[in-house]
């Protein structure tokens, strides 16, 4: 476990940096986490900057969100992060954003409307809003999970808040917050040339299906 533990401190902090690299954060905001046991998660400490961040500030949480080694005091939104762990087995890894474009379809309770065939192979339809939920409990958490149950996206934008974006690993979270909001800018940009017609469930249905089954190289 102290191995696993110290390889995915670096994993983590190279992803943390990745948000930056891809415009994602500013300051401090915003926030990875994985989870490294049943019962275990890695997460970013509350209100340390990306360019002082080190592998060993990383804290490590029990599902509840309570640092369970160190000093330092995990993210606000641990607590969310750790419902989502322990309401979905399936997820490895919850990222969390205020990404511009992204943030501001929050800003307006509004979906991402599936207009894109890059929004169909990554995430399955709209990306969908959740609803505003105070911070530092679980309560983002179980809007989160609510949201997202009945959903293929892996993204969800709470209503006045931010990006939240789950995966099977913390990459593949990663990736679809900076999918997300790559999508989000284009469907911005669209909308101010004129209105753009939403694709149907059948395309939608068989792009999807093609870009999770057939797309990028077979595993090693």
């Amino acid at each position: 476990m102290p191995d696993a533990i110290a390889e995915a401190r670096e994993e983590l902090h190279a992803l943390h940096r990745s948000l930056v690299d891809n415009g994602l954060v500013a300051w401090t905001s915003g926030n990875i986490s994985a989870r490294i046991a049943p019962d275990l998660m890695l997460i970013k400490p509350s209100g340390v900057p990306y360019d002082e961040l080190r592998p060993e500030d990383l804290v490590l949480c029990d599902l509840s969100g309570i640092a369970v080694t160190g000093t330092l005091r995990p993210s606000s939104d641990a607590a969310s992060h750790g419902y989502v762990y322990r309401a979905l087995p399936e997820v490895r890894g919850v990222v969390h954003t205020h990404s511009t474009y992204a943030t501001a379809w929050a800003a307006r309770g509004e979906p991402v409307p599936c207009v894109l065939t890059a929004m169909a192979d990554e995430f399955g339809g709209e990306i969908p809003v959740g609803p505003l939920a105070p911070i530092g409990d679980d309560a983002i958490g179980r809007g989160i999970v609510e949201t997202l149950r009945g959903h293929r996206s892996p993204a969800v934008l709470m209503r006045s808040h931010g990006v939240f974006t789950i995966g099977d690993s913390p990459r593949a979270a990663v990736k679809a917050a900076v999918m997300c909001e790559d999508v989000a800018r284009t469907v911005h940009l669209a909308r101010q040339l004129g209105e753009s017609a939403t694709l149907m469930a059948q395309t939608v249905d068989a792009l999807h299906a093609r870009y999770q089954n057939q797309y990028g190289q077979e595993d090693a």
